[in-house]
């Protein structure tokens, strides 16, 4: 496990993730979300649909791995799309992702 998925592991301990499209949308549109993580084997049409919101609302958002590797990640099942509510988890993982 590298870093970031470690990253990823403590933000999901300290309740700094919402997982799901629907579920991070809607907290896109509410200002609650600094960063969205994308699987990069997201469909089409979800890559699209999140990639759109976040550029309206202007949250930036990065591709990271594929779906099993973001839910191992987690300890949890696939997971496609993924809020970051915390500005320095954010601000951390964008760092370790763009290495």
């Amino acid at each position: 496990m590298n870093q970031v998925e470690q990253m990823l592991g403590l933000a999901q301990r300290a309740r700094k993730l919402i997982t799901g499209e629907e579920l991070v949308i809607k907290a896109v549109r509410q200002g609650q979300v600094h960063l969205v993580i994308l699987a990069g084997d997201a469909s089409p049409n979800t890559r699209k649909k999140v990639i759109d919101k976040c550029g309206s609302y202007e949250v930036s958002f990065t591709t990271y791995g594929d779906r099993l590797t973001l839910g191992a990640a987690l300890g949890k099942e696939q997971r496609v799309v993924i809020g970051v509510t915390d500005a320095g988890f954010a601000a951390r993982l964008t760092q370790l992702i763009n290495q």
